[in-house]
């Protein structure tokens, strides 16, 4: 007859990774990452000059083509 240990088994394999899981955007060991609150919001105008820089852009290539813009 086996003896039963009393108390919970200790977790092994794939149930102790996920006991133990950090999430990867909040790791100490990760380079340039800004650790922002949790209900951050980026301001609206980072997307409207996204939006300036890549059209610029866009037209400044389509400016090299001959006949083009």
């Amino acid at each position: 007859m086996t003896a039963q240990v009393s108390g919970p088994s200790p977790r092994t394999g794939a149930l102790a990774v996920v006991a133990d899981a950090v999430d990867p955007a909040r790791r100490e060991d990760v380079f340039f990452r800004v650790r922002r609150s949790e209900d951050h919001q980026p301001s609206a105008w980072w997307m409207v000059g996204a939006f300036v820089v890549v059209s610029g852009g866009v037209l400044a290539l389509l400016s090299l083509i001959p006949g083009g813009v």
